[in-house]
């Protein structure tokens, strides 16, 4: 059945809203139901991008106008309060729909650990499924647990500048201003002195992201916890400009416990914030690329695994298509290379689609591109002169469990051949890094460049 609209809503990538003008029609399961408010602003936003960085791709449906989710992930908030929470389309299997959503979050903090800014979120399977809450809930959780932890250490005070006009004489006469604010009030001192104070950079911003989620949090034990923390702070004033005071903020010798917190605090501030926002009608969100989270997690896992002498190098743009009078035109770009002795011997690219093992036929091709395969083709001539190893890296599941284990040859004819390898990655939680990526069984170049300790090769 179709969801019925809710404030708070849940889908997985490539799912559907709509309306409740449109109401219940044409019922399905992937469909949510939003409010007619909700749906316009979200329908404007997606004319206004470009067509690769769209968020939300307005088409039809069973018959009903809807906005179908692209390839981000995370927490969409609209006008009337409505949080949309996206997941990766990795957890939508069949089965337990509670169960798929905690296991698609995880697997999406997971990711996300890899990334560098985001190296304080918690990602214990455990902790995370215990919550049983959406992710913006999770996030949260979390940046409360840390500044309750702060808290518990003791705020940090800071010796501030002021300046006043006082009855009394403290710190430096200001000459200057003494004349003239003071010339017939001569009981008065117009002074300079400094006060140690928890009004620093550090405090405002864990402030100014407390008072922020306050508008978001809907768990009750956040709520009450939240109340608590800002107490707190009372003496603490907000931050009046988030980026100055990032900018400003010195963390002393015995700090390191606010980086936890203050981590947090960045990406609430950065995300939530209307300072962030351009436009007067924007409403905040929090949303990752996920093509982008899953190229740097598969990354982050080979980097631990190339064996000594290689070098795994990301985004590496230097070879190009063809030459143009002495220009270089249409640079390709493969996601990771493989070198040694400055020489590329393993090319791979991650590609952020669900393959069906089961369509191994001519026709649906387990779900292959066949522009990523001329891509792959481009990044072979170029990078390894035609002969070798390629590999496109795909998320793992429940239709692509191991590696398809023929290669697709691009000069079958030729004495040295030129192999693209299909090889799926697991992104289960708990799963030892050296065990996600299930390697072909054939394919020397890798087995070369990798450490004989992973238990894939």
């Amino acid at each position: 059945m179709m969801t019925k609209m809710n404030n708070t809503i849940s889908l997985f990538e490539f799912e559907y809203l709509v309306n409740e003008k449109q109401g219940t029609q044409n019922a399905a399961e992937n469909i949510k139901v939003v409010s007619d408010v909700a749906f316009h602003y979200l329908k404007q936003l997606s004319l206004q991008m470009d067509e690769e960085s769209r968020l939300l791709k307005p088409c039809r449906f069973n018959g009903l106008e809807v906005l179908q989710v692209q390839n981000y992930a995370g927490v969409i908030f609209t006008p009337d309060n409505t949080q949309i929470e996206v997941l990766p389309k990795v957890g939508k299997q069949g089965g337990d729909s509670n169960k798929n959503k905690q296991e698609a979050r995880s697997a999406l903090l997971m990711m996300l650990k890899s990334l560098k800014g985001f190296r304080h979120i918690e990602t214990q399977a455990a902790s995370i499924a215990s919550q049983k809450m959406p992710l913006l809930e999770v996030f949260i959780t979390q940046f409360l647990e840390t500044v309750n932890t702060l808290i518990k250490r003791g705020l940090r005070s800071d010796y501030v500048a002021r300046e006043d006009n006082l009855a009394y004489l403290k710190g430096k006469l200001n000459i200057g201003k003494q004349v003239r604010h003071n010339f017939i009030n001569k009981h008065k001192f117009y002074v300079e002195y400094d006060e140690f104070l928890q009004d620093r950079p550090a405090n405002r911003l864990l402030h100014s992201a407390l008072v922020c989620i306050n508008k978001y949090t809907r768990s009750a034990n956040n709520q009450k916890l939240l109340q608590e923390l800002k107490f707190v702070f009372t003496d603490v004033p907000v931050s009046k400009d988030y980026k100055l005071d990032f900018t400003r903020m010195k963390l002393d010798r015995g700090m390191d416990y606010y980086k936890r917190p203050l981590n947090w605090a960045q990406l609430i501030l950065e995300g939530f914030s209307p300072q962030s926002m351009k436009g007067k009608n924007h409403a905040p969100s929090l949303l990752f690329p996920m093509e982008a989270v899953f190229e740097s997690y598969v990354a982050n896992i080979l980097r631990k695994q190339v064996a000594n002498g290689y070098q795994l190098k990301e985004q590496v743009q230097s070879k190009s298509l063809v030459k143009h009078a002495e220009q270089h035109w249409f640079r390709l770009k493969p996601d990771l290379i493989i070198e040694k002795d400055n020489e590329t011997k393993v090319v791979l690219d991650t590609k952020w689609k669900l393959l069906e093992q089961s369509k191994d036929n001519g026709t649906a091709k387990y779900g292959l591109s066949q522009s990523d395969f001329y891509q792959m083709f481009a990044y072979g001539h170029k990078y390894l002169s035609g002969k070798g190893d390629m590999f496109l890296l795909y998320p793992q599941s429940e239709d692509f469990t191991q590696a398809i284990q023929s290669s697709f040859c691009f000069n079958p004819e030729a004495e040295e051949k030129l192999n693209l390898w299909i090889v799926p990655v697991d992104l289960s939680v708990g799963v030892k890094d050296e065990e996600r990526i299930q390697w072909p069984d054939e394919s020397p170049s890798l087995h070369l460049a990798y450490n004989k300790k992973c238990k894939a090769l």
